[in-house]
């Protein structure tokens, strides 16, 4: 009978419900999906969007799992206590995982599921994606206590470079450490699409962007992401045949509205938050793809992924982590300092005028490195590192 892995995850996302939907299809390993919270299958209200919820896209046939009740009072991934789950240890023991694979550490959840398997003798692979781009490394006493977490884990993946640094400066040794990229569904973010396309072409002539070179940024609007910061930058260019499009929701959209209206020149639109399916038209429309973050919390930007899918080169932060990997500065996008307005515009300025067409084939080529095949690999290797696996 082959090893069983026992997969603990805070809740169903378009990012990885298709990736194990790969790997059922794709690989002989036996596993089973445990869920601690309903948001994305169920419409939720999310706290920075400001709006409910509900993934249009399937996000749980194809593979094993079970949702594993949460008794939360205030259920959500935005403080420790959201994920209470108090029947996890006792559906993982029924199911008699070979060694489990969890999604982060910072819940109450994630610690007792790691505590369980210590004591039980489960080997632990650990996946998540921080880095200290922008920051100092944490005080003496987080980094005791980091380190002492990571001691638990018999293997650790990490999805690109500022990740592998992260878990390297928190003692985590390269044996332990297996490149397992960031990676979305590259069927739905497809740039043979055709129905894409057609949507792209409608949104182009009703917003009245044709022969428009286009920045998109979509997303939550909120501070840290700094759309308004983009935004300025944008207005005080003034070149002519740009259009900047906002696509999303949040706190920040009145002021957004607010301050373009006040230079009526219609190079600033906004679309309503887009579900799953509706975003390769958002891309698609654009000619470029911005994720200006300045917060510490983008710890990879996903959305630069599916914007590189769909051939779209992109403008980034430097805290943004997944800039060392799939951003080369005039290649494949522009790097700048977060909190330089000044470089920014510089940036910003190279986007809206350069020749855009050597960039579509190496886009295509990065984004190549980074699908579920690479996700896969660097998977199954750190499984085989453990004993149970590697017989």
């Amino acid at each position: 009978m082959l090893p069983r892995l026992a997969v603990v995850l805070s809740h169903p996302t378009q990012y990885y419900s298709p990736w194990f939907r790969w790997l059922r299809t794709h690989t002989a390993l036996d596993f089973r999906v445990f869920y601690l919270w309903e948001f994305g299958v169920t419409a939720k209200t999310d706290p920075h969007f400001l709006t409910p919820i509900q993934w249009d896209v399937d996000l749980l046939t194809g593979y094993e799992h079970e949702f594993v009740p949460n008794t939360a009072r205030r259920p959500g991934t935005e403080h420790f206590w959201g994920l209470r789950n108090p029947t996890l240890t006792a559906r993982l023991a029924a199911w008699r995982p070979d060694a489990m694979l969890i999604f982060g550490y910072a819940y109450a959840s994630h610690l007792r599921a790691i505590g369980w398997a210590r004591r039980h003798g489960v080997p632990l692979v650990f996946r998540g994606d921080s880095h200290f781009l922008g920051r100092p490394a944490p005080g003496l006493a987080a980094t005791f206590l980091l380190r002492q977490l990571y001691r638990q884990f018999s293997a650790v993946t990490y999805v690109g470079q500022a990740n592998r640094d992260y878990f390297t400066k928190l003692g985590v040794p390269d044996s332990k450490l297996f490149f397992a990229p960031h990676a979305v569904d590259a069927s739905l973010f497809s740039p043979e699409n055709p129905e894409a396309r057609r949507a792209a072409d409608a949104l182009r002539a009703e917003l009245g962007l044709e022969r428009k070179r286009v920045i998109l940024f979509a997303g939550k609007f909120v501070a840290a992401k700094q759309p308004a910061e983009l935004l300025e930058a944008f207005l005080a260019l003034n070149l002519p045949d740009t259009a900047l499009v906002f696509v999303g929701d949040g706190p920040e959209k009145d002021a957004l509205q607010t301050r373009a209206r006040a230079t009526p020149s219609g190079r600033v639109h906004f679309l309503l938050f887009a579900n799953q399916s509706e975003m390769p038209a958002r891309y698609l429309l654009a000619d470029v793809f911005a994720l200006p973050s300045r917060g510490h919390y983008e710890t990879w930007g996903l959305a630069v992924n599916e914007a590189m899918q769909l051939g779209r080169p992109c403008l980034v932060s430097d805290r943004v982590g997944c800039q060392q990997d799939l951003i080369t500065e005039g290649e494949t996008g522009w790097v700048f300092r977060a909190d330089d307005p000044n470089e920014l515009r510089a940036k910003l300025t190279a986007a809206l005028t350069v020749d855009l067409a050597p960039f579509q084939s190496r886009v295509a080529a990065r984004i190549a490195r980074y699908g579920y095949a690479q996700t896969t690999t660097g998977l199954l290797d750190a499984l085989g590192s453990l004993p149970v696996f590697s017989k």
